[in-house]
């Protein structure tokens, strides 16, 4: 039996116990749809949470003498993380495929900062591009697997979703102007003014468990952007990599960085549809749906 098969398995088993006493009352079935919840945003989190677990490890527990430097142990590291997920088919490869574009994506953008003196990378290493270290572009690539998997997850559709033009102007504009704003006008606050007038009216439908649930969209980004905004913290506060308030001593990252990881939603949104083409709700009930599925297999 496969990994993935038993892990499908475990699942299934939990469910039989625990559904029973979740169906005898109504804040029960409430308790047990929110580990549901929070079970599923950690099977979605599965690769980024891997790497934030050894940014943590490596940053307190690596070696001061070790043969291979820190950052080219988490080059080789996050490429194991990826080829298991693959071989166990614990991710799929077209999802793969987002991650391998995120990473590119990220580290151009990630080459151009730091030669700007935006952020710095402290430690020495063999694998990496300018002052960038090849680990860089997973961290990017973490949040693109993340939307991908929780689209999968959560079986989540759209209601009032924009012309599919309209998200990749505003996705292309905000990475542009990740680059231009050190040379032209920031224009970021006319990209949040933008968000708003192309998601303003758009909500996500998404299912934890048996009920649909509904969020708007742009809540939903944001609620992302804070908490890569934590892991920024977990990661500068490990010395993965320090900004220019950070040089003299941890502190928290500004959260004038919100905004940048916001705009970086749409980016990744955007490159996510290239494998998950949103599906409108409307369309999807009046095709009635696909028939409910076990946990374990609306899971996998």
């Amino acid at each position: 039996m496969s990994l993935k098969d038993q892990i499908k398995a475990q699942v299934a088993r939990f469910d039989a116990m625990a559904r029973p006493w979740a169906e005898r009352g109504r804040w029960r079935g409430y308790a047990y749809e929110f580990l549901l919840f929070g079970l599923k945003q950690a099977w979605a989190c599965l690769f980024g949470g891997a790497m934030l677990a050894l940014l943590i490890l490596t940053g307190f527990f690596w070696p001061e003498h070790a043969p291979v430097a820190r950052y080219d142990f988490l080059v080789v590291a996050a490429l194991a993380i990826q080829g298991m997920l693959l071989a166990t088919r614990l991710e799929r490869w077209e999802e793969a495929l987002v991650i391998l574009i995120f990473h590119l994506v990220g580290t151009a953008m990630e080459v151009f900062k730091t030669a700007h003196g935006s952020w710095t990378y402290p430690e020495p290493s063999l694998l990496r591009i300018g002052g960038v270290p090849l680990f860089s572009g997973f961290m990017y690539a973490c949040v693109g697997s993340y939307m991908a998997r929780a689209i999968r997850l959560f079986e989540i559709r759209f209601e009032r979703y924009p012309p599919l033009w309209g998200p990749w102007v505003l996705a292309v504009l905000a990475y542009a102007n990740f680059f231009t704003h050190h040379y032209l006008p920031d224009i970021r606050v006319g990209l949040y003014g933008l968000s708003a007038v192309l998601f303003g009216r758009a909500w996500f439908q998404f299912t934890p468990d048996r009920k649909m649930r509904r969020m708007p969209m742009l809540l939903g980004f944001l609620l992302v952007a804070v908490f890569i905004w934590i892991a920024e913290n977990v990661g500068t506060f490990t010395s993965a990599w320090l900004y220019p308030s950070q040089k003299d001593g941890w502190s928290l990252v500004p959260l004038g960085k919100l905004g940048a990881w916001y705009l970086l939603m749409m980016l990744s949104f955007v490159l996510v549809t290239l494998v998950h083409r949103p599906e409108r709700a409307a369309a999807r009930a009046s095709a009635g749906g696909p028939p409910k599925a076990a946990v374990e297999d609306r899971v996998f």
